[in-house]
């Protein structure tokens, strides 16, 4: 297949969303059991724009905003095969302009890091995506650590999923999920491991804002997505963070399907963010952590 490179404009652009999921393959596949993807679209409200990823590509081209894209693979955990990384990295290709592709490996297959090596070589994947939740591990464990290395290796970013999950919520014991894998305090362990690989921690960790916040603070290759929350009902220590102590390493991330781009916009309006913090959060800091900047 294609490798991926990136034809991205990024003066033209006015936004880039580091986290995006690719939910349908264009076949009929889907990134979840039925089941799974119907309580998260209800417990999100989720509807709205087409999934697959050339529509999502027309969509994020329609807004100048780059998306960063990627499926789950929880297989083990789930039983349900995930979309082909294969697949998403393709259509990355045929829409370079505005998409960015990360992979994503279930950390519990045999092959695991062959699979990261080939990622990275083959593929030309700018990032890997990870769900301890979902995926059923704890990330702090050291039997992770070779997958931690290879990616710090190839010098591309590591995006965890932290806090609360929509996912399984409302379902007989949540799905069988633990929240506790979410927790980012466990990423500290992996951040100090390994001091040169840029850990993305995703979301506000609701109920662990402030532990998100103490790593973030304390281990500088540690970001924090804003993704998967409307922003008015952002902790408001989360706020005062992004507008002081750790503004470089903020980035814009929506959850597109069960958060639009246009929805936390219009939210961040009612928001403390202060306008000259915005341009990085929006823009620049992903700039500069995804290497579009060379």
């Amino acid at each position: 297949m294609t490798r991926y490179e990136p034809a991205i404009d990024v003066a033209a652009l006015d936004a880039i969303d580091v986290h995006v999921h690719i939910e349908d393959d264009g076949h009929g596949g889907n990134s979840l059991p039925a089941e799974l993807a119907a309580a998260a679209d209800k417990y999100f409200g989720a509807g709205g724009p087409a999934r697959d990823i050339d529509s999502v590509a027309a969509y994020y081209r329609e807004r100048r905003t780059a998306a960063v894209v990627f499926t789950v693979d929880a297989e083990t955990q789930l039983h349900h095969a995930p979309i082909s990384n294969e697949d998403i990295v393709a259509g990355a290709v045929h829409n370079n302009d505005i998409l960015i592709p990360f992979g994503s490996v279930d950390p519990h297959r045999e092959d695991a890091l062959d699979r990261i090596g080939r990622l990275v070589e083959d593929s030309g994947v700018r990032g890997f995506k990870f769900h301890p939740t979902v995926q059923g591990f704890d990330p702090s464990d050291e039997r992770w650590f070779p997958l931690y290395e290879a990616i710090q290796d190839a010098g591309i970013p590591a995006l965890f999923h932290t806090g609360q999950t929509g996912i399984g919520a409302g379902l007989p014991g949540g799905y069988g999920f633990r929240l506790g894998y979410s927790n980012p305090m466990l990423l500290d362990a992996v951040a100090a491991a390994f001091p040169h690989l840029q850990i993305i921690m995703a979301h506000p960790s609701v109920p662990w804002q402030d532990e998100a916040l103490s790593v973030a603070t304390h281990k500088h290759n540690t970001w924090i997505d804003l993704s998967g929350w409307s922003p008015k009902y952002f902790p408001a220590e989360l706020v005062r963070y992004a507008n002081s102590i750790i503004k470089d390493r903020v980035l814009f991330g929506s959850d597109f399907p069960l958060i639009t781009p246009d929805r936390w916009r219009k939210d961040a309006e009612q928001t403390a963010f202060k306008p000259e913090v915005m341009p990085s959060i929006m823009k620049g800091n992903a700039v500069r952590l995804l290497g579009l900047d060379r």
